[in-house]
């Protein structure tokens, strides 16, 4: 709950002063687009946070996005599937993916590090050989498609709600319920805290990991499919580029410890909200872009030195108690 109130503060802070500084960053063209942006990335910092829990990394999110954009523009375009089928494809591949990445990393017993690096390297290169490393478009075919991503949903005159918001809530709750209000959600938990006595007190380890990656790269594909309908171009090459340092960003600063066992579905979320309030002010006040993988960098650093300082004054908290019970 402290996490979770410091994150809520920074956030509240960062906004404020940036709306401050600039009015026109709580226009409501401003605010729908940060909504939507923040609810696409929502989706995928969830899938990354399953897997930190359970003390694993992903670093293929953004290829999996590319690949899943770039297969789906290629069926839709160039082969003429119907809508339907190729979401289903799509998504039923990144399912896939994330399935043999559990499957390496449990039975194969390989480091998720290297796993899912590879991962990154070739998805990407699937996705530029199959657009021949081209540029594709949906065109104005798939309009009807093209509303899971665009579309809104009128408040007033002035503002809408976009409907990617929507689904981050569904996924969210769906998400929350399972890690939170059932027992393989509290398995996945224990999981992260330790999981040798995991191990010995019967919990399946290895299915819960595979479950965790399965998530993942399934949200991944979701996002994948969000962010390619959002910008109506396929570029393979660039479309999901360090996405994952997003993700991993967004998990870590909403709660969820790198060592694993720790992690909110809410946390993600407010912590997705700060990067993308982060990343918005920095076009806003004129800042330069190139600053942006530095604060990045330096927001993922600040996490962790923060996370390590919290878990060394809790350890040492208790192991005073301790002596004075004693």
């Amino acid at each position: 709950m402290k996490k979770l109130i410091g994150i809520f503060g920074l956030f509240i802070a960062v906004f404020v002063l940036t709306a401050f500084i600039n009015p026109q960053f709580v226009s409501a063209y401003n605010l729908q687009n940060l909504i939507r942006w923040t609810a696409l990335f929502g989706i995928i910092s969830i899938g990354a946070a399953f897997v930190i829990i359970t003390g694993g990394i992903d670093l293929s999110i953004g290829s999996v996005i590319g690949l899943v954009g770039s297969l789906m523009a290629s069926l839709l375009t160039r082969r003429s599937w119907g809508e339907g089928t190729t979401v289903v494809v799509v998504l039923a591949m990144s399912l896939a993916i994330g399935l043999a990445h559990g499957w390496l990393i449990t039975k194969v017993r390989l480091q998720p590090f290297i796993v899912t690096l590879c991962g990154l390297l070739l998805y990407r290169g699937l996705a530029r050989y199959i657009t021949d490393d081209q540029s594709q478009g949906f065109g104005n075919l798939h309009d009807g498609l093209r509303q899971m991503a665009t579309g809104r949903i009128p408040l007033s005159s002035t503002f809408a709600i976009p409907v990617p918001l929507f689904i981050l809530v569904a996924v969210a709750l769906l998400a929350g319920v399972f890690l939170n209000h059932t027992v393989a959600g509290r398995h996945l938990l224990a999981l992260g805290r330790n999981e040798t006595a995991a191990r010995f007190s019967g919990i399946r380890t290895d299915a819960l990991k595979i479950t965790a990656y399965v998530i993942c790269s399934g949200l991944a594909g979701l996002g994948g499919i969000l962010f390619s309908l959002d910008l109506n171009s396929i570029q393979p090459s660039g479309l999901g580029e360090f996405y994952e340092l997003y993700a991993i960003a967004a998990a870590v600063l909403g709660g969820c410890s790198l060592r694993g066992g720790e992690g909110t579905i809410t946390g993600v979320i407010i912590g997705t909200a700060v990067m993308r309030v982060l990343y918005n002010a920095i076009n806003i006040l004129g800042i330069p872009t190139h600053l942006e993988f530095a604060i990045i960098g330096t927001v993922i650093l600040t996490g962790v030195i923060a996370d390590e300082l919290v878990k060394r004054m809790s350890a040492r908290r208790r192991a005073a108690r301790e002596r004075l019970q004693t």
